[in-house]
């Protein structure tokens, strides 16, 4: 998976790009190559101020590395004794980490005169200027940075930040390469919501990374991948286009020279003093040596799924999850009990708790070049959620029937369906590509609370795959009214559930409310029926229930008959649409459509 840039350009290059490192006096013979590295891809245009931090360098160590200063690269030690110190019996390490992992929490408020530094691991390697990767915008969000890789390749870790700290694998960042918002992190206080939370829970898988996870949740910019091209990535990349190789996890270039890219490494410490020293350490290396590092990643898979077992984990202790989840048995008699009480506008499932979404938090055209480019991003990513979905089985769509009726569509229109599954969205988002309508954009209207309050990747997604969200604000609405009379009248396609409610797996259609058929009438646009049915597959799924096989059918649109009023057209294609949902039911399953609360 890539990632592309989401953040504007300042309009002018800042000359002074502050770079910080940490490290301790063991680590410095390998950081050598990284910081020569850096070196090699500066510009004369800039000065490059590198700092150091540390708490045991050596006098000698020191020396050596600023023999590299060049005259727009000063380098700097920073001792960060006395400042860890506090901490230092909270914070957790392992096998190959020291507290060095620790120390950009400290960054911000040691530096006051920077509002906007660059942290780099220091088992990385940079093959292009830095100033490019510092001149990304973070507006008011606390970090720039690039999905941590293992957390999206690996199902042991995935499910780790999933289940342990209520994050998507999907929205999870990897440290090693960050752009740090030190105004952010000094204005929102995050080094002591930093101390309160290693007060509350130690994480013992990825340590201050989890810590920096859960703290700057929403708040990330991400960045292009090629700024933090990990070695666990599964994409091999042409090496002009990488901007910097991390070196990521237990086994180093300098253990092995089978890990990708570890070439580039070589050929860099040849460049530095400790070259004889690392080639020497390194011949005399064993097959044991190595095997050390192999059970690092076995013994670490181990520790996340400890993790993930504890009844007193992050999640179930300080999230307040901590009551068994409802099952799917559960809902499935929440739903017998809603139709029988003829309750079909109510969820049977509670969303997040919602806020009132204010007018200037929703940019519902894209009119900013920033939410421009989020969607794009956003929509990369649901394209990679979704094959994987496809390919998982997660998701089966059995056939699309009548995709000529979407095909032949001249202007924009109302997209109606049935609403029985959070995924329902992506099985009408592929019919759209399918009609082959690219020309048209297709959007969703979605409820407050989904736009406001749904965290991590989910919520990357409800805010920025061309949803429409409602509101209790009135002025908010008046906003969302206009944006959807604009997109309809510029000939775009907007998916509307007018069941007004989302009833897992249910088959039947439920009652229709007018608020989308309204829109078609006002705008003089069609609506296109669509309505999905469902069979048992033989991969089982939630609760232990099969997945769904869909079939999508597209019946003929409904047009607005130009002899009524509007009022007389909502009616008309509400009841139409309703009449063609009942057919559809009927004909498939070949049962005729009742609900409990008639009987």
């Amino acid at each position: 998976m890539s990632n592309i840039n989401l953040g504007k350009r300042l309009k002018r290059k800042s000359h002074l790009i502050p770079v910080f490192f940490a490290i301790d006096d063991k680590y410095v013979k390998y950081f050598a190559a990284c910081i020569k590295s850096l070196i090699n891809h500066t510009s004369k245009e800039n000065q490059y101020n590198i700092h150091i931090l540390h708490e045991d360098i050596t006098p000698k160590n020191q020396e050596r590395i600023k023999e590299m200063e060049t005259d727009n690269v000063s380098i700097s030690f920073e001792n960060v004794s006395k400042r860890i110190e506090k901490i230092r019996k909270k914070l957790s390490i392992r096998d190959y980490y020291s507290y060095t992992t620790y120390y950009r929490m400290f960054i911000a408020d040691m530096f006051p005169q920077y509002d906007k530094v660059l942290y780099l691991d220091a088992d990385t390697i940079i093959l292009k200027d830095v100033a490019e990767l510092y001149q990304y915008e973070l507006e008011k969000n606390y970090v720039g940075a690039v999905n941590e890789q293992v957390m999206i390749n690996h199902d042991i870790f995935g499910g780790y930040v999933e289940q342990v700290l209520g994050i998507s694998r999907m929205a999870y960042f990897n440290a090693g390469v960050l752009l740090i918002n030190s105004k952010q992190f000094r204005r929102q206080n995050i080094l002591q919501k930093f101390v309160d939370l290693i007060n509350q829970y130690t994480f013992v898988v990825t340590q201050d990374e989890d810590y920096l996870n859960i703290i700057c949740q929403d708040k990330i910019l991400w960045i292009d991948i090629i700024w933090n091209y990990q070695t666990s990535d599964p994409v091999d990349r042409d090496l002009n286009d990488i901007g910097i190789i991390h070196y990521a996890y237990a086994v180093k270039p300098w253990h092995s020279k089978d890990i990708r890219n570890s070439k580039v490494y070589w050929d860099i410490a040849k460049e530095t003093m400790f070259y004889p020293m690392l080639k020497k350490e390194y011949d005399e290396r064993t097959a044991e040596d190595n095997a050390v590092f192999d059970e690092v990643g076995v013994r670490l898979e181990n520790i996340a799924l400890d993790e993930m077992q504890r009844e007193d984990n992050y999640l179930h202790k300080y999230l307040g999850i901590d009551q068994p989840r409802t099952t799917r048995q559960d809902i499935l008699k929440k739903i017998e009990q809603y139709e029988r009480e003829g309750r079909f506008d109510e969820d049977v499932e509670d969303d997040p708790p919602g806020r009132e979404l204010m007018p200037d938090e929703v940019d519902y055209l894209r009119k900013n070049m920033s939410n421009r480019m989020r969607t794009r991003y956003a929509f990369r990513l649901a394209r990679w959620f979704m094959n994987t979905m496809i390919r998982k089985k997660q998701l089966i769509i059995k056939d699309i029937k009548g995709i000529e009726n979407y095909r032949n569509l001249k202007s924009g229109a109302i997209i109606t369906c049935n609403h029985f599954n959070a995924m329902d969205s992506f099985a009408m988002h592929i019919t759209y590509e399918k009609s082959k309508q690219r020309r048209r954009k297709f959007f969703r209207i979605i409820k407050e609370g989904n736009y406001t309050s749904f965290p991590g990747f989910y919520g990357l997604l409800m805010r920025n795959c061309n949803t429409l969200p409602l509101s209790s604000n009135k002025d908010t609405m008046k906003k969302f009214i206009k944006a959807v009379d604009t997109i309809l009248q510029k000939g775009h396609f907007i998916l509307i559930y007018p069941e007004q409610s989302m009833w897992w797996n249910y088959k039947k259609p439920k009652p229709l409310k007018k608020g989308g058929f309204t829109f078609a009438a006002k705008n003089n646009v069609p609506v296109l029926p669509c309505f999905i049915t469902m069979e048992d597959s033989n991969v089982p799924g939630e609760g232990g229930l099969p997945v769904q096989e869909y079939t999508i059918h597209v019946s003929e649109p409904i047009y607005p008959d130009p002899e009524k009023s509007r009022a007389e057209n909502v009616k008309y294609m509400m009841n139409t649409n309703y009449a063609v949902w009942k057919d559809i039911y009927e004909r498939v399953y070949q049962i005729p459509l009742k609900y409990t609360c008639d009987e």
